[in-house]
């Protein structure tokens, strides 16, 4: 199928263009030379905005379909508000797991989570757990730490924590891998439901102009049945292509399916430009929300604690770190240089500048640091910025979180290192590869919303770091193609491009 759109302002300069397509793929990039195909159809955008599609390159595809069934806390704003709507959907749909999203403790005037105890008072019969709004935590009533096998002598698992009254009690708080331990034993789709979710999220994307996603946890559930439930998907149309970033442990790990079943199973997708596997994801630490994050220094009224056992860290003049390592700098560094080795792009999640120094560590130590990617990056110093830009890795930022959680991060941080978080225009400046995305369902994922953010930055945001709109867009375009590893495919609607495209009114 061929056709023209014409009559359209073109992002960059502002001027009126015309396209032609054929079969989906850009077979004359926007011009200003007057396109005429005898008997093909014309269509006039009427002097709209014409952009390349979104590329949301750091998200959760088949998790943002399957929380569209869940309770969604967004709009509880106290403790008591949470616990009426968790009652309601108790008393709405009272059998198996009550699983509900977005909660987010860091609301309350408080800032002290629900517990279990309180969980138990909805009914102490069916399980219930809440997942905080960043994914690094959640609050458990007791029947969900019974039935996941978690009792007073359970130890903390080694990147995380079960948390305790002050009398050694379970609270019900699950922090890190003491959280991934319960979600994991909550009951696992199946492929009908899987396959359903990862169309209803495509569908969701599709409408906010995404034509492309990175999922960046494939294999929570199942590893095996998630690339099949993708390719079906994908076979039965779904709206964006989707690029798979798959759990270290799920398939280099003790029980994972290992480097030869990995390559077998990549054999099976039969259109690689719709879905197809991008690289390895590993987490270096946790989130801000949950004070999970690994920082140098301390969080807003506690002490820093922890070693500085980096070596790049030596550098800081701070005495003590905080929050939680998800593995030590030594297995961090080994497990990165065994996906490197394997021949895939590592994605390492990385909040905490302490964090982030540990993951550069990783990836200077594979020999080719600019193949890899360090998610989120939220504080970052100078010295890290010049360090990163020397190593030449990639960096992506979610702008979205600063619009979303800035009341999280100002209680967690206070407000001087709250201003300095995501530090686009230092980060552009030193010509490191910077792509924006959104980490849904973290957030509900629009990328005008993120550029609206990473342009004018909101209040208590240091303004000196805003970005250009025409820097906003490529960020969220072809930097995010460039880095899922589809530079020519997508994101700049060049010749011979995948005529994904995304028309406004404005921006």
């Amino acid at each position: 199928m061929t056709k023209i759109l014409k009559n359209f302002v073109w992002w960059e300069d502002r001027s009126v263009r015309s396209m032609l397509i054929s079969d989906g793929t850009v077979s004359v990039a926007p011009t200003s030379d007057l396109l005429e195909v005898v008997g093909v159809e014309q269509i006039d955008l009427g002097g709209k905005l014409l952009i390349p599609s979104f590329y949301d390159s750091h998200c959760h595809v088949l998790p943002t379909g399957l929380d569209l069934l869940k309770l969604n806390l967004s709009h509880c704003q106290t403790r008591a508000e949470v616990m009426e709507a968790v009652l309601e959907q108790h008393k709405a749909s009272p059998e198996g797991w009550l699983l509900a999203v977005q909660y987010d403790q860091t609301k309350y005037q408080d800032g002290q989570h629900i517990t279990s105890t309180d969980l138990d008072s909805v009914s102490d019969r069916r399980p219930i757990l809440l997942r905080h709004y960043n994914g690094h935590c959640s609050v458990a009533n007791s029947i969900a730490l019974e039935q996941s096998g978690v009792t007073q002598d359970t130890p903390d698992p080694a990147g995380g924590e079960f948390g305790r009254n002050p009398d050694g009690t379970l609270n019900g708080l699950l922090l890190e891998d003491a959280h991934d331990f319960v979600w994991s034993r909550t009951p696992k789709p199946d492929l009908v439901s899987m396959v359903s979710a990862i169309l209803a999220a495509g569908d969701k994307m599709s409408e906010l102009g995404i034509a492309s996603a990175a999922d960046m946890m494939t294999g929570r559930f199942d590893l095996e049945q998630e690339f099949q439930a993708y390719q079906i998907a994908a076979q039965r149309g779904c709206k964006v292509r989707t690029r798979l970033y798959l759990q270290w442990k799920e398939v280099f790990g003790p029980r994972g399916i290992g480097l030869n079943r990995l390559k077998e199973l990549e054999q099976t997708f039969d259109n690689p430009d719709r879905t197809r596997v991008a690289g390895i994801k590993l987490f270096a630490d946790g989130a801000i929300g949950s004070a999970t994050a690994a920082i140098y220094g301390s969080y807003s009224g506690a002490e820093a604690k922890g070693p500085i056992i980096s070596k790049s860290g030596q550098l800081t003049s701070v005495s003590g770190t905080s929050g939680q390592l998800i593995y030590s700098p030594e297995k961090l560094t080994e497990m990165t240089r065994i996906a490197s080795d394997a021949g895939y792009q590592v994605a390492v999640h990385a909040i905490g500048d302490y964090a982030a120094d540990l993951v550069m560590d990783a990836f200077e130590s594979t020999g080719e640091p600019s193949r890899h990617r360090l998610e989120h990056a939220m504080l970052l110093s100078d010295e890290q910025i010049d360090r990163l830009a020397n190593l030449g890795s990639y960096l992506t930022f979610q702008p979205e979180f600063l619009l979303r959680f800035g009341h999280a991060y100002r209680r967690q941080l206070g407000a001087e290192r709250t201003a300095n978080l995501k530090r686009s225009r230092s980060v552009l400046d030193r010509g490191i590869r910077l792509s924006y995305n959104s980490d849904r369902p973290i957030v509900p994922g629009d990328p005008l919303d993120g550029i609206r953010t990473a342009t004018k930055r909101p209040e208590g945001f240091s303004k000196t770091e805003c970005v250009t709109v025409s820097e906003a867009i490529l960020a969220y375009t072809s930097a995010g193609a460039d880095v899922c590893g589809d530079q020519g495919l997508s994101g700049t609607l060049k010749l011979g491009e995948k005529a994904d495209y995304h028309v406004l009114e404005s921006i």
